[in-house]
């Protein structure tokens, strides 16, 4: 009777611990480092192929040294572009990449909302990604009556959740469905607002060069989840 009782307990023990691993999930953040500051993004799991190919990159130090050379307030800052890192002054840019194409993994939960980090393309049919071209949103507060008209341009109905985050916080609704959402930045927005309000020549690339002095893996944090008790 003893026994079966220790063994009653250690299996409780065992799967409450279990329990409690499966409670935590890690997701992986990316730091940026600027002149400026530090912009720290995390990276969705639900976008692997987009996922894998920024930790990819960034292990390589590819984005290093290149510029955000396209900023345009109350939309977004876009960089990665490998051109950038030795492009003369007032150069147009935006045409650098790696080779590839990362595929499409566009989906209805991750949409454009203020600080939600997409990555660019061309005007490929299968709406694949650049290799290497990322973009973070700032956009604008949104009325009613605009997201009305967006979803009447669009001829689809935008998810409630969506509709109280563009008025709320902002983004680029009219962006949702075409472009890859793929992470967001968990700090340093005040940082992305900075860069965005450079002032620009006509290619919208900020007058000075506003490098990514650093880009690298920081360890993954543990996004706590809802316990679950488990009664026996």
């Amino acid at each position: 009777m003893i026994r079966k009782l220790t063994m009653k307990k250690l299996t409780l023990s065992l799967l409450l611990v279990a329990s409690s691993a499966a409670s935590f999930a890690q997701r992986t953040k990316i730091a940026i480092t600027t002149e400026y500051g530090r912009i720290v993004m995390e990276l969705y799991d639900e976008t692997p192929k987009h996922r894998d190919n920024m930790i990819k990159l960034t292990k390589e130090h590819f984005f290093d040294s290149t510029l955000f050379h396209r900023c345009i307030p109350n939309f977004v800052i876009q960089g990665g572009d490998p051109n950038s890192k030795k492009a003369a002054p007032d150069a147009m840019l935006g045409n650098g990449e790696v080779g590839y194409r990362v595929p499409a993994e566009i989906n209805d939960s991750d949409f454009h909302k203020y600080g939600a980090v997409g990555m660019a393309r061309d005007n490929n049919p299968e709406k694949a990604s650049s290799g290497c071209q990322f973009y973070i949103v700032t956009g604008k507060k949104y009325s009613e009556d605009e997201l009305a008209s967006i979803e009447s341009q669009r001829g689809k109905k935008m998810p409630q959740s969506h509709r109280a985050a563009y008025k709320a916080i902002g983004g680029t609704p009219h962006l949702d469905g075409g472009y890859t959402v793929y992470g967001e930045v968990t700090e340093g927005m005040d940082i992305v607002e900075k860069i965005s309000n450079e002032a620009r020549n006509q290619y919208d690339r900020p007058a000075k060069d506003i490098r990514m002095l650093k880009v690298e893996i920081i360890e993954p944090t543990k996004a706590k989840k809802k316990k679950k008790f488990l009664v026996f």
